[in-house]
């Protein structure tokens, strides 16, 4: 690797909105997450549900393809 080109690498600490933080390494000393691995459906098995009655509805009208045959 070439000199003086890379940043500095630091130890980071990552804070998730949730409250969870863990320690991992970045360029950057803190980073402020979303979402992480104990809050996140996939890691967790718990889904929320999402209002989505009528969004394709609302879509089709708003362009008028509720009209379209076919």
């Amino acid at each position: 690797m070439k000199e003086k080109i890379h940043p500095q690498y630091h130890e980071a600490t990552v804070t998730c909105a949730c409250g969870s933080s863990f320690v991992t390494g970045s360029t950057k000393k803190t980073l402020k997450v979303d979402v992480c691995s104990k809050c996140h459906p996939f890691f967790t098995g718990v889904q929320k549900v999402v209002d989505t009655t009528g969004r394709l509805e609302r879509f089709n009208r708003k362009y008028g393809l509720d009209k379209l045959e076919g």
